[in-house]
């Protein structure tokens, strides 16, 4: 609530300015938004139950309501959205993966995909300050990648899924993107084997690999030794 107020002697009347609020002519305030948001991308609240939470407690937020509130945020984010985006695909080299994502729709769930893409270059003393920027899709198709990294030109590490194989491809528009597999995704298959006590040769190649992973740990952080360290050692 503004109060006005009016002057005896001129009439002028004076208010003072609306107070600024993240979704022009809004009524919800940055904390309200934050929370809605939370809970549903990370408590995984759909807004409906997030309706019902409220209505318990005697506020009246319609599912519609709750939905636009999201849809606007997003939108005022994206800005911030953008200089992530931009800060994490301008680096040298990046990480990828993908993961699965359940997706509720009334009366069922179908399965999305989860798109993470990590500039860290914190093991080799680099001063930019790590970032991941996430993308959505309803399947795991290749499409997707090659969308998301279309600007990019640079180093990738990541497991061997198919769907990545065109962005090594020497005709790519813009350039190859140089593959950079990932030692924890090789691991993993020897190491399911060697669990099972069945296969000696699994065993040994987790073995070695520890060892591999044991030298990175120590030189984690350091710029110009690394390569000298690990060189004679692996």
């Amino acid at each position: 609530m503004r109060e006005k107020l009016v002057c005896r002697a001129c009439e002028a009347i004076t208010q003072p300015p609306a107070p600024s609020y993240p979704i022009a002519r809004g009524r919800a305030g940055p904390k309200l938004l934050a929370h809605v948001l939370f809970a549903k991308y990370g408590l995984h609240l759909p807004l409906h139950r997030q309706s019902d939470v409220y209505q318990r407690e005697g506020i009246d937020l319609d599912v519609s309501t709750l939905a636009d509130w999201v849809g606007a945020s997003a939108a005022t984010l994206m800005p911030l959205v953008d200089a992530i985006r931009g800060h994490v695909f301008a680096a040298e080299r990046i990480h990828a993966d993908d993961t699965t994502v359940p997706v509720l729709a009334k009366g069922k769930t179908r399965t999305g995909r989860l798109w993470t893409y990590v500039r860290d270059d914190c093991p080799f003393a680099g001063p930019a300050p790590p970032a991941a920027v996430f993308f959505y899709s309803p399947d795991r198709g290749g499409a997707h990648p090659e969308q998301h990294l279309a600007g990019y030109a640079g180093l990738m590490q990541a497991d061997a899924y198919a769907g990545f194989g065109r962005l090594y491809e020497a005709n790519r528009k813009g350039g190859p993107i140089i593959e950079a597999a990932c030692w924890a995704h090789g691991r993993r298959k020897f190491f399911d084997l060697a669990r099972l006590n069945k296969a000696p040769i699994a065993a040994e190649a987790v073995k070695r690999i520890d060892v591999l992973f044991a030298i990175e740990r120590e030189i984690n952080g350091l710029c110009a030794t690394r390569a000298p360290a690990r060189t004679p050692r692996a």
